[in-house]
C-alpha cells in the first residue's frame, strides 16, 4: 500500500518556526516531484512548495524566503522548514507525490499529485 504520512505540525507563536516532515512507504518516490499544500478553514487547498525529482524547488509567492522545501532520497522523505510564521499560515498542511515521473516543471495543480498524506495541523497564534 502506497502511503504518505506527515508529522511535525503544532501550535507556534507568530515569528516562530516549525519543521514538517513527510515520509513515504510502499513506493520509492525518488523519480517524482514532492509537494506541500495547505488548506485553511473555509478555503480551497492551495500550493505551497514543490521539490522536483532532481531537486529543483518552486514556492508560492507568500512563502518565498520564509519556507524551505528539501528531500532526502535515501529516507524517502520530504521536509518543509517554515520560519517567520504568520497567522495567515494557519492551515492543515498536506504532502503529495507527483503523478508523473521525471518532471522538472513547476507543477502547482492539485490534479498533478497522487497520493496524498492525511495532513497535519499548523496553527500560528498568540
Amino acid at each position: 500500500q502506497v502511503e504518505l504520512v506527515e508529522s511535525g505540525g503544532g501550535l507556534v507563536q507568530p515569528g516562530g518556526s516549525l519543521t514538517l516532515s513527510c515520509g513515504g512507504s510502499g513506493h520509492t518516490f525518488s523519480n517524482y516531484a514532492m509537494g506541500w499544500f495547505r488548506q485553511a478553514p473555509g478555503k480551497e487547498r492551495e500550493f505551497v512548495a514543490v521539490v522536483t525529482w532532481t531537486g529543483i524547488t518552486y514556492y508560492e509567492e507568500s512563502v518565498k524566503g520564509r519556507f524551505t522545501i528539501s528531500r532526502d532520497y535515501a529516507k524517502n522523505t520530504v521536509v518543509l522548514q517554515m520560519n517567520s510564521l504568520k497567522p495567515e499560515d494557519t492551515a492543515v498542511y498536506y504532502c503529495a507525490a507527483g503523478r508523473r515521473p521525471r518532471i522538472n516543471s513547476d507543477q502547482r495543480a492539485l490534479t498533478e499529485y497522487s497520493p496524498w498524506g492525511q495532513g497535519t495541523q499548523v496553527t500560528v497564534s498568540t
